[in-house]
């Protein structure tokens, strides 16, 4: 092989390993230091460094068993948890990730908590991963004020399975209709994604739901 690419290819492995350093999300960091292990496996084979080349094929066995679990596992450990709208853990986690929900999801979101308002975090081995604000409705419906996934999971494909029969969320919530209001286009695109339909009223002509 060319010494020229050879370099290269040791450049690669190198920037992607420091890429899967930046990594919030676990799933983007275990596929991106999978690849790196296998670009340093070239390259370690290319130069005759064996050593190295063992280390890396460990490596890449170890990233690849994780991705297999998480993956495979990620529906299956995902549960809810009904809090009560007043508690102060609730108030922590909103106060901790203000930032990162004001910066995109809803930036205009303020929790104001009323007698219909009921609060869900989404939990994956017994961790917060998401949380959901919404507010019930006489009609057997539930108005989404926040639906929220901290960094570390947002690969798990949290809202499918949150807006499935599988939570049960309906069940939770009394209610066969989730809807919310569109102010942003990261929000439209969110809500499109995972099911959710325009469902325009007069009194809310932003209104998008979803069918639970």
């Amino acid at each position: 092989m060319n010494a020229t690419l050879i370099e290269v290819i040791g450049y690669i492995g190198s920037g992607l390993v420091i890429l899967s350093l930046l990594q919030k999300s676990i799933l983007r960091l275990r596929t991106i230091g999978l690849v790196a292990s296998l670009t340093f496996l070239v390259y370690s084979i290319s130069i005759e460094a064996y050593p190295i080349a063992v280390v890396n094929v460990v490596a890449a066995a170890i990233h690849l068993y994780y991705l297999r679990k998480l993956v495979r596992r990620k529906h299956e450990i995902f549960t809810i948890l009904r809090l009560r709208p007043d508690g102060r853990y609730l108030r922590y986690f909103l106060d901790f990730y203000k930032d990162d929900i004001a910066g995109r999801y809803q930036p205009n979101f303020t929790y104001e908590p009323t007698p219909n308002t009921i609060a869900v975090f989404m939990l994956r081995d017994m961790v917060p991963a998401g949380l959901v604000v919404a507010r019930l409705h006489g009609d057997s419906s539930f108005e989404i004020l926040l639906d929220y996934v901290i960094p570390q999971y947002r690969d798990f494909k949290l809202a499918n399975w949150l807006y499935s029969e599988d939570s049960g969320i309906a069940d939770e919530t009394n209610s066969r209709l989730a809807w919310t209001r569109i102010t942003t286009p990261d929000q439209e695109q969110y809500f499109t994604r995972i099911g959710f339909k325009p469902d325009r009223t007069p009194q809310v002509p932003e209104r998008y739901s979803i069918k639970l």
